[in-house]
């Protein structure tokens, strides 16, 4: 696949990208490196693998990192049930070395993600989502995989990848992650978009929405985001949701109150709804420019 390839797949996705990512996600697939995306929550990291699935027509196995993931969740597990069955079934008619032998066969492993996407036939993108999450210990098991393309599994030996999978990594920067997993990886840093890609995004995705409604919809996410007193800023996923739903309404000019009544829509606690409640007490949360109405 050729770059202009990979931009015209992304395009069909209705994928909003610049040059800088496009290369580095070219340049990683030719060279068969892991991708790591930093970046804030919901500015669109897990998006990109779900588009280089679809771009690449493959499978998207992933990983949802958090505290205390192992390789039983991660990696594989045997299947204890069936084994036990098999023993209670063979006792009496197997010799006990070759009964023990058997039951750590490919007949009683259960793959997880990991093991899936390498002894997959054909290529997949691996999504290791939020790796963050996961404990240190569980970031250090993940570099043979990373570097070699295999795993270890003590009862089995080194299984190496049938096909390599495309692998990228999230990371909302929860805790510093360390300096060999960053070498393994080629790298992202993405930010919240500005306006013009915040529309263009609107636009692609929404093509039906009002074009001034999503105008208004992307500068008041903006003034959202650029307000220090805001806790969780909106993502861009809640972006379009809230111009679906102010689209649904019926929505075409973003007043005061068509913004209260949706804004559970951009605003998921309670302290920056209250937040915004004061904002538009003095203008209507977005700067003076959803339509020009203000409380009296």
């Amino acid at each position: 696949m050729k770059i202009e390839e990979l931009k015209q797949k992304m395009d069909e996705s209705h994928y909003i990208y610049d040059d800088t990512l496009a290369t580095v996600l070219f340049v990683a697939l030719q060279l068969g490196r892991p991708l790591l995306i930093e970046g804030a929550a919901g500015v669109g990291k897990t998006e990109i693998a779900k588009v280089m699935a679809t771009a690449l027509d493959r499978d998207l196995v992933r990983l949802q990192c958090y505290e205390g993931l192992d390789e039983s969740k991660a990696l594989y597990e045997w299947n204890y049930q069936k084994q036990l069955l098999s023993i209670q079934v063979n006792m009496g008619s197997r010799d006990s070395e070759e009964l023990t032998r058997s039951l750590f066969s490919d007949e009683y492993l259960l793959e997880r993600p990991l093991l899936q996407s390498i002894r997959s036939e054909k290529p997949v993108v691996l999504l290791i989502d939020e790796i963050d999450k996961a404990d240190e210990e569980f970031e250090a098991f993940l570099l043979e995989l990373l570097s070699e393309m295999q795993v270890t599994i003590p009862e089995v030996g080194t299984i190496r990848a049938k096909s390599v999978p495309f692998v990228v990594l999230t990371s909302n920067r929860a805790r510093p992650l360390s300096e060999a997993l960053r070498r393994r990886c080629a790298y992202l840093y993405i930010q919240y978009p500005d306006m013009e890609k915040e529309l263009a995004i609107l636009k692609a995705k929404l093509p039906h929405v009002d074009d001034q409604l999503c105008a208004q919809v992307a500068l008041t996410v903006q003034k959202l985001r650029s307000n220090e007193a805001i806790l969780k800023k909106p993502s861009i996923a809640e972006t379009l949701d809230w111009a679906a739903a102010l689209d649904a309404l019926g929505v075409r000019e973003l007043t005061p109150d068509a913004l209260r009544q949706t804004a559970g829509f951009i605003l998921k606690n309670s302290e920056d709804m209250e937040i915004l409640a004061e904002t538009q007490s003095k203008d209507c949360g977005c700067g003076g420019h959803c339509g020009g109405h203000h409380h009296g």
